[in-house]
């Protein structure tokens, strides 16, 4: 399966602004939550590395609450670029948006680096390369903010993507639906139990791993480079 492809259809990616917010149990605080956690240890003219930043929603919400940021932000689909570009209007001017995956990004040092709802894309071995990579441009000490489907435990994958997938249709429960798109979902997302996303954290060089965001099967994570 071609993980990108959603994200070159036209019509995914025309609803993405308004269905991500009710895929994923309090968005807009994640997003919140996100911008302070890395307010907390960048300074206040910062540069910060958004990996994963199509569709614009979390450069726009840090570039609002944060106007002398200066934020990069990077993804591989230039559809989803340019629907960023539609989202974030006048904060273009603190933007720069660029094509690619993680070894596209500048070398940095960067002050603070966000990667929300985009690791679970990734298989374990290229997961781990992408944070090796993403530290690697960070300052020492530097602010990670990270968040992403991660099942609780082993074995409990389809069960929380399940309650996901209910949380998201707004229009009915149907748990059997629910249930069976989590299995194909589980097929074709390599998403891990959330000890071994920790522990990809810790191999990739960050410390200070801490949990600040749990909603089904959605987890959140601060570390520092």
């Amino acid at each position: 399966m071609d993980l990108l492809s959603p994200f070159t259809d036209p019509a995914t990616v025309a609803h993405y602004a308004a269905s991500t917010p009710q895929k994923v149990p309090g968005f807009a605080d994640l997003q919140r939550m996100a911008m302070l956690l890395l307010a907390e240890r960048a300074p206040a003219a910062a540069d910060i590395l958004v990996l994963g930043a199509g569709g614009g929603l979390e450069l726009k919400a840090f570039a609002e609450a944060q106007p002398r940021w200066r934020l990069v932000g990077i993804d591989p689909a230039a559809a989803m670029l340019d629907l960023a570009r539609d989202n974030l209007g006048a904060h273009m001017a603190q933007v720069r948006l660029v094509q690619g995956l993680i070894d596209d990004a500048p070398s940095g040092p960067f002050d603070g680096a966000a990667c929300l709802l985009t690791l679970h894309f990734l298989p374990k071995a290229e997961r781990l390369r992408t944070l090796q990579e993403l530290r690697r441009r960070m300052a020492p000490g530097a602010p990670l903010v990270v968040a992403h489907h991660s099942a609780p435990q082993e074995g409990d994958v389809q069960t929380w993507l399940a309650r996901s997938i209910a949380f998201a249709n707004r229009v009915t429960v149907d748990f059997a639906q629910a249930s069976a798109t989590a299995t194909t979902m589980a097929q074709h997302l390599p998403v891990l139990p959330a000890e071994e996303d920790e522990a990809l954290l810790a191999e990739a060089g960050f410390s200070d791993i801490v949990l600040f965001y749990a909603g089904f099967s959605f987890r959140g994570w601060v570390a520092a480079a």
